[in-house]
């Protein structure tokens, strides 16, 4: 994986140059998300938007489908000044700022509203310039929805059916974390590489929220999907501080600017890209479990309370745990 990416960052470095004056600053994008995903069509926004409130001095060019790495491997190209921009699962970038480990926590959230308004007020913030020490900054956040397990052999209807089923992870400590204390035998493995776990038995299962089952024709093999919606972990979009740097002033504001307007278009998508997904999956004949979510909460309060406790993550949990409006406290909506 390691010389893939020195690899990669070798290439990207050759095609790298200084900018003659005038020209457009081209920035090249990579994730993992299939161009019909919506948070790549809200990346095509976000280009889109770039170029406009630039006057045409910023080129964003996409490539999506892991063209260029995995998640790990493109933030780590970023790293390397090697590519510009990419978007990544908060539970990835735990492993770079370890208080987005915070953002993994099971049922931490109590509705849409309470996520987006840590998302975009002060803690949603501090938390996009947390990685700046690793050489990445946070642009914004994209609505994920929430995490719900879907397996081949069975369906998870409570949480004893997911002891013994080896279930596939992000590669984030907070993820393992969880699947383990609701009882499953969790399994990083990259997105890519997840079909094919799927349909040889090397993992029972997976977790992820209805677009990404759907598009990612995971359903063709997992028939099962149980909506106990764990977690809200949302996507973000994130910039090399090498490259950040470089720009003048106005390009940094245009940039933020297209950022944040992409992500109000990407929540625009998200509510019909989940409803369209559930419904393809249901035509296609996976079973829909809508479980006792509350079984599951009760399941995954001793790791609430041991992240609570944490030092890192502790106060993060109780500034979001503030900002629950009191008539939603001790009720849990899908989120």
């Amino acid at each position: 994986m390691r010389a893939r990416v020195v690899a990669c960052g070798v290439l990207w470095a050759a095609l790298a140059g200084c900018r003659p004056d005038g020209a457009a600053e081209v920035l090249r994008l990579g994730h993992g998300l299939d161009p019909t995903h919506p948070v790549h069509r809200a990346m095509e926004r976000f280009a889109e938007r770039a170029a406009a409130e630039s006057g045409g001095r910023l080129e964003i060019r996409i490539y999506p489908s892991e063209q260029l790495g995995s998640e790990r491997e493109c933030l780590e190209l970023l790293q390397l000044g090697s590519l510009a921009l990419t978007k990544v699962s908060a539970a990835v970038l735990e492993s770079f700022a370890p208080a987005f480990r915070v953002l993994s926590t099971p049922y931490l959230f109590v509705d849409r509203d309470h996520l987006f308004r840590t998302l975009d007020g002060d803690v949603g913030d501090r938390l996009l310039a947390q990685p700046v020490r690793q050489r990445l900054r946070g642009l914004c956040f994209y609505d994920a929805g929430s995490r719900s397990f879907y397996t081949r052999s069975r369906p998870v209807r409570a949480p004893d059916d997911l002891v013994g089923l080896k279930i596939r992870t992000q590669e984030s400590a907070s993820a393992i974390e969880m699947v383990r204390a609701l009882g499953g035998s969790p399994t990083p493995i990259s997105w890519g590489e997840l079909y094919s776990a799927l349909d040889q038995g090397i993992v029972d299962g997976a977790e992820n929220n209805p677009p990404s089952f759907h598009l990612s024709r995971h359903y063709e093999i997992a028939r099962y999907y149980s909506l106990d919606e764990h977690t809200s972990v949302p996507d973000v979009l994130v910039i090399a501080t090498s490259v950040w740097d470089r720009l003048d002033a106005s390009e940094r504001e245009a940039l933020s600017r297209a950022a944040d307007d992409s992500a109000d278009y990407q929540r625009e998508l998200w509510d019909r890209a989940t409803e369209e997904a559930l419904a393809a999956v249901a035509a296609a004949g996976v079973e829909i479990v809508e479980p006792d979510k509350e079984a599951f909460a009760a399941k995954a309060s001793t790791l609430l309370a041991r992240q609570a406790a944490d030092p890192q993550v502790g106060p993060w949990i109780r500034d979001i745990r503030a900002l629950a409006r009191p008539a939603a406290q001790g009720q849990r909506a899908r989120p």
